[in-house]
């Protein structure tokens, strides 16, 4: 049987090596499109290495705004997974140019160089709840521990309005809606996912991005955490080994997928409010109370964002087989064998 060749863009990053690792074992041929500036990505390209050897994937290290570079390493894909990016709104507002550069310019590339590839090659992209922005004509309420909606027991749907809210949101957003459009005008088959909280081993999270990894990580190594807002927002979240199964159910069933956007999170079986929920989890893996700082709201926070999953798991055949409390002991036991990682970040 012929391999299928992936371009994974983003490849040495925590969604893009996790999906590396999974395509090498599966024995399909992989090249990891990275320019390794992203915290991480140098070790988790070693750690690749060190698993599979040196020669079971093909390292292009260039900046996905490198339109001529992305234009080649389309050239003989089959498949495009389009994970590289700016991952912070923090960073956004600070830089929107740059962002709009790496998010937007370089989703337009990618969907250029698979464009140009004459292979009609599958491109997916990771999107982001974000493209929602604050949903103010939403209809949420404050409980006890968290907010909740109060019309969308399933969560919102991916007929929701646009409303792009922050540099990152109309930088994420505007690769969101070329991804769907190369779709309809270039008939490429396209996929935009666009998703929740992610997290899982071999997240490098920070304070402004990966906020489940970053919690654990801090917490694990006695670094200060600072809770922004009140810490009942909710979010849903889904652990990475899911989320590749959606990825995987997508360009298995591509001929219902193309053209889709699909809403990809935890669901509304797996949500928690960011800290004062969250902190119940942690404090039991830990063993411990876990003191905090908290700040002001950072710009275009949702108080509460949950994905209805239910076109996934419809079209797809997709769902999330990963608990909360599941996922988050295996990030947990994963931060702490490696704690010597991000002690030498102190």
């Amino acid at each position: 049987m012929r391999k299928s060749k992936y371009l994974i863009t983003g490849g040495a990053g925590f969604i893009g090596s996790n999906f590396v690792s999974r395509l090498i074992k599966r024995g399909e041929a992989v090249t990891v499109f990275d320019n390794l500036s992203r915290k991480g990505t140098e070790r988790n390209l070693s750690w690749l290495q060190k698993t599979y050897g040196i020669h079971s994937f093909r390292l292009i290290q260039k900046d996905i705004r490198d339109a001529e570079a992305v234009r080649l390493a389309a050239q003989e894909a089959d498949i495009i997974i389009h994970l590289a990016g700016q991952v912070a709104v923090t960073t956004s507002v600070i830089d929107p140019r740059e962002d709009f550069e790496i998010n937007a310019g370089g989703t337009f590339n990618v969907l250029e160089g698979a464009r140009l590839s004459n292979n009609r090659p599958v491109v997916l992209y990771a999107s982001t709840n974000k493209v929602y922005g604050g949903m103010e004509t939403v209809d949420v309420r404050e409980g006890d521990t968290s907010y909740y909606y109060a019309d969308f027991p399933q969560g919102i749907p991916e007929t929701q309005n646009l409303d792009f809210h922050s540099p990152y949101g109309c930088s994420k957003g505007t690769g969101d809606q070329y991804v769907r459009d190369y779709a309809r005008i270039y008939d490429l088959p396209t996929v935009v996912f666009r998703q929740s909280c992610i997290y899982g081993p071999r997240q490098f999270g920070i304070e402004d991005q990966g906020w489940v990894a970053w919690f654990v990580i801090a917490a694990l190594t006695d670094k200060n955490i600072t809770i922004f807002g009140d810490g009942k927002q909710v979010r849903d979240v889904l652990f990475v080994e899911d989320l590749l199964d959606a990825y995987d159910a997508a360009i298995e069933n591509i001929d219902t997928a193309a053209g889709q956007v699909y809403n990809v999170g935890g669901g509304p079986e797996n949500t928690m409010s960011i800290w004062v929920e969250f902190q119940k989890y942690l404090e039991e893996l830990l063993g411990k109370k876990i003191e905090v700082a908290q700040d002001d709201w950072r710009p275009g926070d949702q108080f509460i964002y949950v994905s209805d999953i239910r076109k996934a798991q419809k079209e797809l055949g997709w769902a999330p087989t990963h608990s909360v409390s599941d996922g988050l002991e295996k990030l947990f036991n994963w931060v702490k064998e490696n704690s010597y990682l991000f002690i030498e970040d102190n």
